[in-house]
């Protein structure tokens, strides 16, 4: 049975910043780094935040990885709860980086662009990607790492807890093994220090204390621009079970959501019977007369057939110049913002018709958010202008390169 020995967590405020919005949790078999945004006090509450939901412990049922993504989301909607009742705490967030160590295995669930590492027989290895402007970009093919680099952009990430009121949380599990050495970091250390680096001082550290040192020290030495955390922790296996480490989560109940259909009575399509036509016997054999209710009943079926039939024939033509229209848009692109604000190409046209019918479609996501547009070039992207493929791709490209041109 494996456990976590030589547990050590550390925080600095680095060079260049007043306060220190990130917070750690080292709580075995749970450790927690969050690295908060949003201003000094509306940072630091959101990284306590995402922390104090995991101090409490794990829920009691699922798997790890549903365990610690049920924390993340709770921690997600106490964010989003404040930044929305706040307002000087209005668009705080955070970064998340949880592990939990069970008998065998290292379970992790990641948003934003903090990291967990394993160091193991001298080598470095990095367990989660990045949500950031410029990872996107490198996985896309559109950046390369030298260039994300030093992308004007690189500190941009595109997924954190709290901006809104539901996140997607990334989960991995990875088996370990006695000996391995995990670390929790911010990006105020990844930033300033490369992976061979740290490398290098976890293989020549004389213990897990020195080596978190040992990075801070480093980090501050390259400039020290964020804050930076650190959390390290052994893993060691213990025969026959773990004296005094107990694993002791608090279930947090969430009010379990009920879904009913509810069907409401009404007409049947059945209606009672109206009585039948009055027939009079005339003054001449076999002459009969119809009422003038049956005559009134016949010209009103008459004219509710004749609508039908008309409101038919423009529903027709109205499909035909629709679907008519849409295929001559296949053509036609034009640049705006998604729900998430960012920048997104949209093929068709910037119309909507009643009942929410769409007459354009989402082309291609760049991952830019529109707040990164130049003020002065903002009125000539996005103004609903019709453009080609490439005229609308080459401006988007522009954006992901910080090359917009003036």
């Amino acid at each position: 049975m494996l456990r976590a020995a030589d547990t050590i967590a550390k925080s600095d405020t680095g060079r260049q910043r007043r306060e220190n919005e990130d917070s750690a949790l080292a709580q075995a078999p749970v450790f927690v780094v969050a690295d908060g945004m949003g201003g000094a006090q509306a940072g630091e509450v959101a990284s306590q935040i995402a922390v104090e939901a995991f101090a409490q412990g794990l829920p009691d049922s699922g798997t790890a990885e549903q365990r610690l993504v049920s924390r993340a989301q709770e921690a997600n909607r106490r964010i989003f709860d404040v930044s929305r009742s706040e307002r000087e705490r209005a668009g705080m967030g955070t970064t998340l980086t949880a592990a939990y160590l069970d008998d065998s295995t290292l379970t992790i669930a990641h948003v934003g662009d903090s990291r967990a590492y394993l160091f193991r027989g001298g080598s470095l290895r990095r367990l989660t990607q990045d949500h950031s402007l410029v990872d996107e970009l490198v996985r896309r093919g559109k950046l390369t790492e030298e260039q994300a680099a030093e992308h004007p952009q690189r500190s941009i990430i595109t997924r954190a807890l709290g901006p809104e009121p539901e996140v997607e949380v990334d989960t991995w599990t990875y088996p370990v093994r006695a000996g391995d050495v995990l670390m929790l970091c911010s990006d105020g250390l990844t930033s300033m220090v490369s992976e061979e680096r740290v490398e290098e001082i976890l293989a020549s550290s004389d213990s897990l204390k020195a080596a978190a040192q040992g990075l801070i020290d480093e980090a501050n030495a390259a400039g020290g621009r964020d804050n930076i955390t650190v959390v390290l922790f052994r893993v060691e296996d213990v025969e026959g079970g773990v004296d005094g480490v107990v694993d002791q989560p608090t279930m947090v109940g969430a009010p379990a959501v009920a879904r009913s259909a509810s069907g409401a009575t009404g007409a049947s399509g059945v209606s009672k019977a109206e009585p039948a036509p009055r027939i009079r016997a005339g003054r001449h054999s076999g002459e009969a007369a119809v009422t003038s209710g049956v005559v009134r009943e016949r010209r009103h079926l008459l004219r509710r057939h004749k609508a039908v039939a008309a409101l038919i024939a423009v529903v027709i033509v109205l499909a035909l110049i629709i679907a008519g229209g849409y295929l001559a848009t296949r053509n036609l692109y034009f640049i705006g913002t998604n729900a998430n604000g960012i920048v997104t190409i949209y093929r068709g046209l910037p119309y909507d018709l009643p009942a929410g019918i769409h007459l354009y479609e989402t082309f291609y996501v760049s991952g830019v958010p529109a707040s990164l547009v130049p003020p002065d070039r903002r009125s000539a992207v996005f103004n609903n202008d019709l453009r080609s493929e490439s005229d609308a791709a080459g401006i988007v490209r522009a954006l992901e390169l910080g090359q917009l041109a003036k």
